[in-house]
């Protein structure tokens, strides 16, 4: 329907513009020669008479059958306007006979064969009743179809040139709109099955659950599905044009370009690990292959799968794994230690009373004594660690528990040199169900650290917020309480073994500080996240989750003991 419209639109505006032109042209001519045809005047009036009613009620049209009969009616007034103006201007020797010719092949735009056979039969019926009426001179005293000066087989010569003409073009005409009629459907139903296979392809990608993302051949992202979205937190729009590896943080070391792009021309596997939109960690295994158009690479396609909650648990396995065989094994020798070892502390007292004259074994026995007393308390700290007490949970604020905290904490730094302690708590209360006396412990345990890694002095920074998260099993709203430091800094080769038991970098460090810390954390469902960088510092955040009708247990099905940033 709307091509049999447009059709209708094309026959208006050629019916006008030809008008306008020839018709204008020998009006001109006429003038120039002081003859005027009043005819012609008739003609260009009636076109345009004609032609706008129909252009309006063409736009008000809705069934095809209403636009078919007002084709037919458009090419009546053609076959009209066309008859008038032949018979007006000489008939068969009229030079305006070649229109019938025209309205032939446009009425062969409708795509039938026999349309375009009937309408060229039609036409030359009706030339030839003109060509008869001059014959015999019917009408010549009227002024027109005035008498021919062709001879009568050239009459007929001529008739049967405009005649043959007409057929032809009708024919063609009909063949060539039927054929191109086929031809546009076949197009149709193959854009049609093109636009449906594109749409499935299209609901594939962003219905499977794996991450997909696509790139040009400069690396810069061209599509990303929904998965991916939801897995790294950034839509479409902030990630469109930037580089993959960028977003990705994939950087291999020791590689050009070149050898990057050598790298990537054949299907590529490996993990990597870079941020979420919210800063949390998160572990990608990744693949990625080569796109290619017409034999030559002209980008690349990656989808990867969200490992971080499968490799935290694995580290979390291995690491209770690890500590179950430890404590186990330890726990025994710790108490197998600890008796002799009050025995011989005792006995050592009892020496270095007799030992008084002698300096130099008196002060001998105070080391003894020292090193066997700070041994004790370093057995008694680990079988808390590996025993910890049942928890006394009741709801509290933690700001207020940290308050509670903060003034031994600023006692504590006024002991040291140039340390400033700022606090940026949030508004409000922050509910969680705690062990209030442990989780002091976790704050002094956090501060003290926080302090002895500024030896030469610098700012702690003591913050608490809460956030809703929805990562890694995890979903629920958190409270954070971050210990912000300006001192040396953790090298990254220990960043996985801070919280390990008996790991320590300092002098005379037990390494069960932070191992006690996260596991009271651990015990109340929370964890924590780190972020250091050598000689810039170090930020530790203790993530609880806020009471209510989550709970606990929320946060116990998808815990991981620690979280690095």
């Amino acid at each position: 329907m709307n091509d049999l419209r447009t059709r209708l639109y094309w026959i208006m505006g050629l019916r006008m513009a030809f008008v306008t032109l020839m018709l204008g042209l020998s009006l001109a001519f006429q003038v120039a020669k002081g003859v005027w045809i009043e005819t012609f005047y008739v003609l260009i009036i009636a076109t345009y008479a004609l032609t706008i009613p129909s252009a309006i009620l063409l736009r008000v049209l809705t069934s095809s059958t209403a636009l078919t009969i007002l084709f037919w009616i458009q090419v009546g007034i053609d076959f009209l306007l066309e008859t008038m103006l032949v018979a007006r201007t000489g008939g068969i020797e009229s030079p305006f006979a070649v229109l019938y010719v025209m309205t032939v092949a446009v009425a062969s735009l409708v795509p039938r064969r026999r349309v375009g056979l009937l309408t060229a039969c039609f036409c030359i019926i009706l030339f030839g009743l003109l060509t008869n009426i001059q014959l015999h001179g019917l009408i010549g005293g009227w002024g027109w179809l005035p008498p021919s000066r062709l001879t009568v087989p050239e009459t007929f010569q001529t008739f049967g040139v405009y005649a043959l003409a007409i057929l032809v073009v009708g024919i063609l005409g009909g063949t060539l709109a039927e054929q191109l009629q086929q031809a546009d459907q076949s197009l149709r139903e193959k854009e049609q099955g093109l636009t449906r296979l594109q749409a499935f392809h299209e609901n594939i990608v962003h219905s499977i659950s794996s991450g997909v993302f696509t790139a040009d051949a400069t690396g810069c992202i061209t599509s990303f599905n929904p998965a991916a979205q939801e897995a790294i937190g950034y839509t479409i729009a902030h990630v469109s044009g930037r580089q993959w590896r960028e977003v990705f943080n994939w950087h291999p070391h020791q590689q050009s370009d070149e050898q990057l792009n050598s790298t990537l021309s054949a299907t590529t596997r490996f993990e990597v690990e870079c941020k979420r939109a919210d800063g949390n960690r998160l572990i990608l295994g990744m693949t990625l292959s080569p796109l290619h158009e017409q034999g030559k690479q002209t980008g690349l396609v990656g989808v990867f799968k969200d490992l971080t909650e499968i490799r935290e648990l694995e580290e979390e396995m291995r690491r209770k794994e690890w500590l179950a065989s430890l404590g186990e094994m330890s726990a025994g020798m710790a108490h197998e230690i600890r008796n002799p070892l009050g025995a011989l502390a005792g006995a050592m007292q009892m020496l270095r009373k007799d030992a008084v004259e002698d300096e130099t074994n008196r002060r001998l026995m105070d080391i003894a004594i020292r090193e066997a007393t700070r041994l004790d308390n370093i057995i008694t700290e680990f079988l808390q660690y590996a025993r910890p007490p049942a928890l006394n949970l009741a709801e509290h604020d933690l700001n207020k528990v940290l308050a509670e905290t903060l003034d031994l904490v600023q006692h504590e730094a006024r002991t040291r040199s140039k340390i400033k302690i700022v606090t940026s708590l949030a508004t409000g209360t922050l509910l969680a169900l705690v062990d209030q006396d442990q989780l002091r412990q976790v704050f002094w345990n956090m501060a003290t650290n926080a302090c002895e890694a500024m030896p030469d002095g610098g700012q702690l920074t003591i913050s608490t917020s809460c956030r809703h998260v929805d990562a890694g099993g995890r979903k629920g709203d958190v409270i954070e309480v971050a210990f912000q430091d300006t001192g040396e800094g953790i090298p990254a080769q220990n960043l996985d073994k801070i919280f390990l038991p008996f790991f320590t970098t300092k002098k005379e460090g037990s390494g069960l500080g932070l191992a006690a810390v996260h596991r009271i954390v651990d015990l109340h469902g929370g964890w924590i996240k780190v972020e250091s960088r050598e000689h810039q510092g170090s930020r530790f955040v203790v993530c609880m989750p806020c009471s209510g009708g989550a709970g606990v247990r929320l946060w116990h099905e998808g815990r991981t003991p620690w979280k690095r940033s």
